[in-house]
């Protein structure tokens, strides 16, 4: 039996752009990307801090660097320009692999970039 585990985590990002006009996903900047150990089409789920909306999507490569944390398509009417999101990714797992797994957890300042980069431990509490 596989169990689905917290495997990245972006905290608190703020979306930089809406772009409704789109074919679909959300855009993350790649710098942000491979700290959180997320790939590109990547299933992601995304809360809306402000709503408490939460979507599911795919991962789109962003320009390294530039912070973009932008939701396209249908995914652009679940946030706005500002809004704090949470964007999570999950992994299906054994129950061995699960005793090892620590989930990364990456946290962002107002402009998203890297303030720190943590692994999860017991309810919460950060490494």
């Amino acid at each position: 039996m596989e169990i689905s585990m917290l495997k990245s985590k972006i905290h608190r990002a703020v979306i930089t752009q809406a772009e409704l006009n789109y074919v679909g996903s959300i855009t993350i900047d790649e710098e942000l990307m491979e700290a959180s150990g997320l790939n590109e089409y990547e299933h992601v789920h995304v809360v809306n801090v402000n709503s408490g909306s939460r979507i599911e999507t795919y991962v789109i490569a962003g320009e390294r660097g530039s912070g973009v944390i932008c939701l396209n398509g249908a995914a652009a009417r679940a946030g706005q320009k500002g809004d704090p999101v949470i964007i999570m990714s999950y992994a299906a797992m054994t129950p061995e692999e699960m005793k090892t797994h620590r989930p990364k957890v990456v946290f962002v300042g107002d402009k998203n970039e890297i303030i720190r980069v943590a692994d999860y431990e017991k309810h919460g509490e950060l490494k």
